[in-house]
């Protein structure tokens, strides 16, 4: 009979996952997937048996990094949005801090470093990929969804697709030219976030 794994809990082993976590990202981003559990555990400050002791497998430590990167790029845009949401009917004005904010995070070097990797890696480990979506922007799609909804001018007959158009006027052209190395500036970013809310909303029929 197999028993569910446990983790250590605790001040000092969240210091220690923490620890592995960062230890971990460092080691991905300047080897790729192919960095050794030995040398994330000597630079954690760890022995080998406690990374385990987290961490079953080195995919299942790879998601958690980049769960903890995403979190720390994107999770204060997530609550600026969900309480803009509650305190503004302004569309505009949603869509337009949101993708700020998606900007401000996504384009960290770590961040986009790490998301080159998991393309890199997406055919062995497809899990990667879909920890990259649930925790990226696909996390913005439902709270979005629904402000859009509830637009009474705005006529939108298919939301994933509306949700996508969106992504890609304000936010994959920065994906795109981080893969070429190459980085927008601060001032035709926010062009291309003014200049796509505009079009998002005049093509779904806001004034």
């Amino acid at each position: 009979m197999s028993s569910k794994k446990r983790i250590p809990s605790g001040e000092r082993a969240a210091q220690k996952r923490a620890a592995i976590i960062r230890a971990a990202r460092e080691e991905f981003l300047q080897q790729g997937f192919g960095a050794g559990m030995d040398q994330i555990a000597i630079e954690a400050g760890v022995s080998k048996v406690t990374v385990y002791n987290h961490f079953s497998s080195k995919e299942e430590l790879f998601t958690e990094v980049v769960h903890d990167a995403l979190e720390q790029a994107l999770g204060e845009t997530m609550d600026l949005m969900t309480a803009r949401l509650h305190s503004t009917d302004d569309i505009r004005e949603i869509l337009t801090e949101t993708a700020r904010g998606w900007v401000k995070g996504i384009a960290q070097p770590t961040v986009l470093g790490l998301r080159a990797l998991i393309a890199a890696e997406a055919r062995r480990f497809p899990e990667l990929g879909r920890a990259w979506r649930e925790q990226g922007p696909n996390r913005f799609a439902e709270p979005l969804a629904r402000a859009l909804r509830a637009q009474p001018d705005l006529t939108i007959p298919d939301m994933e697709l509306a949700i996508t158009q969106f992504y890609a006027l304000v936010l994959y052209p920065h994906i795109v030219h981080s893969a070429y190395g190459d980085m927008l500036d601060e001032e035709f970013s926010e062009r291309l976030i003014v200049g796509g809310v505009d079009m998002f909303l005049g093509h779904y029929g806001a004034a």
